[in-house]
């Protein structure tokens, strides 16, 4: 008898396992955040890092590096004027931002290397494969979306014309929120359109051809949709976002997808955070950790976006991981290091 009791109890523990093998070891419990620029003026929405450098774009352009070695602050302006900037690339010491809004102006550190001056253009990310092939992302002019690629190391920009990418949707468009609503893994790229219409455009090759995937995240209003997307490695990827107007709605605001984005699952689906405006893995996690911010606050994830728990109420835009305890935040009134413990 104890015997049939003792194997009954390890069915019961083999088949609650089975069905919840998604790791919950936590990493982290708690973040210190340690101000680098506090200003109540201050908005960014832009930041990215190397091992060595910081560097954050303000909305009127002011442009913040910050040496990790030595912790020292620099702050410069490469733009004739105040100009609404949400996007940045750091390709070892070389500085890309990009405007949004008409006239668009792109700059390689000091160099103005793309103008456009349609009315309706309004550039919202951008990043790089490698040292020479970069995309930058805009919302969609004659029914396809803005794709600027450099192959010379950002000296020069084109744009793809709409033959060569799929058509958009009435209503669709992108937001110029994080900087992150491209993802790059390889040779490859996920960008996360949103509004009427969310989905996912994906390149395997350097951004040459194009292909798009639906989504299940909240959408059909011009608020709603994925604000930011990220990939893991080539075939884990997950993508946040909500209704800004509408913060506290859970409902559909994260999915996730395991074949390398061509098809997506919604995950948390009634429950925890709302509305978020960047995500990020945690580097070295097995794409099981993730950290996500909004100007409600820090959230973290230990198992794959199932479950979340809240660190911080602080409010922030944007997120980049250092390693898997440090990482460097901004958002309005503040740019900040971030201490996860």
């Amino acid at each position: 008898m104890n015997c049939k009791r003792s194997l009954f109890v390890f069915l019961i523990f083999c088949l609650y396992s089975c069905g919840n093998s998604v790791s919950t070891e936590t990493l982290y419990s708690s973040v210190k955040i340690e101000s680098i620029v506090e200003d109540s003026l201050l908005n960014i929405r832009a930041i990215e890092l190397t091992k060595d450098k910081l560097v954050a774009v303000s909305s009127i352009a002011d442009i913040y590096s910050f040496d990790l070695n030595s912790n020292s602050l620099s702050k410069d302006r490469f733009y004739p004027d105040s100009l609404n900037v949400r996007a940045v690339a750091l390709v070892a010491d070389t500085v890309f931002t990009l405007s949004i809004g008409s006239p668009a102006y792109l700059y390689k550190n000091s160099e103005l290397v793309y103008h456009e001056t349609d009315s309706a253009v309004f550039y919202d990310s951008m990043d790089f494969w490698n040292s020479k092939e970069g995309i930058a992302l805009g919302d969609p002019i004659d029914g396809c979306l803005s794709i600027l690629i450099t192959r010379d190391g950002g000296n020069t920009w084109r744009k793809t014309p709409c033959a060569s990418l799929p058509k958009t949707i009435k209503g669709e468009a992108a937001f110029a929120a994080s900087d992150t609503n491209i993802s790059i893994v390889g040779n490859k790229a996920w960008i996360a359109s949103g509004g009427v219409a969310s989905r996912v455009f994906f390149s395997d090759d350097k951004g040459y051809t194009w292909e798009v995937f639906d989504t299940p995240i909240v959408q059909g209003l011009s608020t709603s949709g994925m604000y930011s997307i990220d990939f893991y490695n080539q075939t884990e990827g997950f993508a946040i976002g909500g209704d800004y107007t509408q913060p506290k709605l859970n409902s559909n605001t994260k999915i996730k997808s395991t074949d390398g984005g061509r098809s997506w699952r919604t995950v948390n689906q009634i429950g925890g955070l709302g509305y978020r405006s960047c995500v990020q893995y945690v580097p070295g996690r097995r794409a099981k950790d993730l950290v996500a911010v909004g100007f409600e606050g820090i959230d973290y994830s230990a198992n794959g976006g199932l479950d979340w728990i809240k660190l911080s109420n602080t409010g922030f835009y944007t997120i980049r991981f250092l390693n898997d305890s440090i990482a460097f935040a901004a958002g309005k009134g503040r740019l900040a290091k971030l201490i996860f413990d």
